[in-house]
């Protein structure tokens, strides 16, 4: 089970990108026995906490989501996170000429090092079960540096290229990651004016 991979990416990453490389999953094994279960985690616990349990605004006023509204920003939520991963392992795999490294018809390297750098932005959204605005903001924070850090650690390892081009391909691939985020949020506002935005509900 590929989960195993969690704590190792914590606790000793370097060789456990050497075992990820070993592997070699399959883009679609790898999206059902990994992708799938820890991307749900932050769209669920912001279902339960913007629908369930609110927060506060100004003088302690309690506002919530509805919860058909909840659970259709989660679900659009989830499919972006998929897309994005998705997307990001094929820019891996695309730009792997350009830095030196293998490019590959299915893009399996790609697709593994997109997916596990985002392991701390997915445990991340256990946070949201406590929606405190500047709370979530810092957990967020910290996961995204130690994630863009598990790409920077993994590149050359999974992608076997020299470690002094992996600054370079790393920052190119953190530019992407940021068009990608521009390009959910845009979405989001595109599918606001159709009927999918927020609905909010006041105690």
């Amino acid at each position: 089970m590929l989960l195993h991979h969690v704590f190792g990416l914590f606790t000793h990453p370097d060789s456990e990108w050497a075992e990820i490389r070993r592997e070699h999953e399959k883009p679609l094994r790898l999206y059902v026995a990994y992708v799938l279960a820890l991307a749900a985690i932050g769209p669920i616990c912001a279902y339960i906490s913007t629908a369930h349990f609110g927060w506060t605004v100004g003088a302690d006023r309690l506002i919530k989501l509805s919860p058909v509204s909840a659970l259709q920003l989660s679900v659009l939520t989830y499919l972006a996170i998929l897309v994005g991963v998705f997307a990001l392992g094929y820019a891996v795999n695309w730009m792997a000429k350009t830095y030196g490294a293998q490019e590959e018809p299915d893009a399996s390297n790609g697709v593994a090092l997109a997916a596990y750098s985002c392991t701390p932005l997915f445990l991340a959204g256990f946070a949201l079960l406590y929606p405190v605005p500047w709370f979530n903001a810092l957990v967020f924070l910290a996961a995204a540096i130690y994630g863009a850090y598990l790409m920077y650690d993994g590149l050359p390892i999974v992608m076997d290229i020299p470690k002094e081009r992996a600054i370079m391909y790393a920052g190119a691939l953190l530019t992407v990651a940021l068009v990608i985020l521009v390009t959910t949020r845009v979405g989001s506002v595109i599918l606001w004016s159709y009927g999918f935005g927020p609905e909010f509900v006041g105690d």
